[in-house]
């Protein structure tokens, strides 16, 4: 009769795979140091391109204190900076999840390990195994439901997942320090006795030449179970990683290896799956698993990805009329201006090739957009030299960044534009008719669409 306690998660005995060990929990750390802190990295700078220091309307994270210390001025160069970084931060966070959910799994059992805490030290270790857990499934969660557009937080993303990133992140490094020597002797130890599991069972097969092929597999699928449970034991007690093994191992269906090459499939998979919104055309048709992959949402020079539609943000069609719509330009001493569409088209033109990339990770290739320069606009309301930095409002109604700052560098940038054309045809709605901002490498959210007023001047 089965023991009754080989029922309960917390003895050893329960958890029978033997693919869990040392050297499998290993490598997949191993990749997670790497890709978690190029997804910190990455989601630092994205941060720090909304210029959160600038203006409070840019800030949505107005308590984090010491956390902006690394802040800096967002550049406008190269114009695909912001492009490239956020493409390479929502990416790799999709493609880092199965890695992520074996890592789990090969953890599992430790989470009913008894007693809970064996010392001061094994609780504290427990502590941060928490935080770095909880940590984990939060901001991957928090980030996938942003990409997929579900905002269902208690509260604004930006702050949930800047915040979660800092504590998030601590617990890694703690964890990563306590860690990395044993994940790396973990690594070279399997390396080794797998050569000399292999230099073994070649001198067996030569003793072993005549018997029968089902003896044969039967000793060799025996040996595997032996050869695993063993190496992991002994791994695991010179380094205490011995609960991880089990005592009683299943027959193997599937080695470590495999397993880690299954791993890697599933993040294919998702790469695969949701690279091609980063490009146009029959790429972003294989972007299945995100909102803004698939087929164009039209046709035409303005066919091209939109995060709000004009309906979406509340845009009164009778408001952007060539009668009814005016720019209003405020500068130095209050100098104004009131400008309609014949009025900024009688103004010298320019042209940018510049794309359009959002916080969600999508992008789009270069646009051909044709308008006013910023730091010409400047100049009609006193600022005849280097201008000075600008807080732009749309006549969108509702939403986050109905207002946004761009500072003095992104408007005296001659690429940077109040676009009244796109690839040679009036802005659509949706894409900000009559009027839109379009700056090098900044946000998309700070390219303000359906713009009513610029207030120039040192914010």
């Amino acid at each position: 009769m089965r023991d009754p306690r080989l029922r309960l998660p917390t003895s050893p005995g329960f958890w029978r795979s033997p693919l869990r060990g040392p050297w499998f929990t290993s490598v997949l750390g191993l990749v997670l140091l790497v890709g978690i802190t190029v997804l910190f990295v990455t989601g630092l700078v994205s941060y720090a391109a909304y210029n959160p220091d600038l203006s409070p309307v840019n800030d949505m994270t107005p308590d984090k204190g010491v956390l902006g210390f690394y802040l800096f001025s967002w550049p406008t160069d190269p114009p695909w900076l912001y492009r490239l970084n956020q493409g390479v931060h929502v990416t790799l966070g999709l493609v880092l999840i199965p890695v992520l959910l074996a890592k789990l799994w090969s953890v599992v059992p430790r989470l009913f390990t008894l007693p809970p805490a064996r010392s001061l030290a094994h609780a504290l270790e427990r502590l941060s195994l928490l935080l770095l857990v909880g940590g984990a499934l939060f901001e991957f969660t928090t980030g996938v439901l942003n990409v997929q557009l579900e905002y269902v937080f208690p509260g604004s993303f930006y702050p949930l997942h800047f915040y979660g990133a800092w504590v998030f992140f601590a617990a890694f490094l703690a964890h990563a320090a306590l860690k990395l020597p044993t994940a790396v002797r973990n690594v070279r130890r399997m390396r080794t006795e797998s050569g000399r599991t292999g230099e073994s069972g070649q001198a067996g097969e030569s003793g072993r030449t005549g018997e029968s092929g089902e003896s044969g597999e039967s000793d060799r699928a025996g040996q595997a179970v032996r050869t695993t449970a063993e190496a992991g034991r002994t791994a695991g007690r010179a380094d205490g990683d011995s609960d991880l093994v089990s005592p009683r191992p299943e027959p193997p269906t599937v080695s470590r290896r495999g397993a880690l090459w299954f791993v890697g499939g599933g993040s294919l998979l998702m790469f695969l799956t949701s690279v091609g919104r980063n490009f146009d055309g029959p790429l972003r048709r294989t972007a299945l698993l995100a909102p803004h992959g698939g087929a164009e949402p039209g046709s035409g020079p303005n066919g091209f990805q939109i995060n709000k539609t004009a309906a979406y943000a509340g845009i009164v069609p009778a408001e952007t009329t060539d009668e009814a719509w005016r720019l209003v330009v405020v500068g130095r001493d209050g100098a104004t201006v009131r400008l309609g569409r014949a009025d900024l088209l009688r103004l010298p033109q320019h042209s940018s090739a510049l794309p359009i990339a959002c916080v969600e990770g999508w992008s789009t290739s270069d646009q051909w957009w044709r308008g006013v320069r910023l730091r010409d606009l400047a100049a009609l309301v006193g600022y005849d030299g280097d201008p000075p930095d600008v807080l732009v409002e749309s006549l969108q109604r509702r939403g986050a960044f109905r207002r946004a700052a761009l500072r003095a560098n992104q408007v005296a940038d001659p690429r940077s534009l109040l676009a009244l054309h796109v690839n040679g045809e009036e802005l659509s709605p949706d894409h900000g008719h009559p009027a839109r901002v379009i700056v090098p490498a900044a946000p998309g959210v700070l390219n303000t669409k359906w713009v009513a007023r610029m207030t120039f001047g040192d914010l």
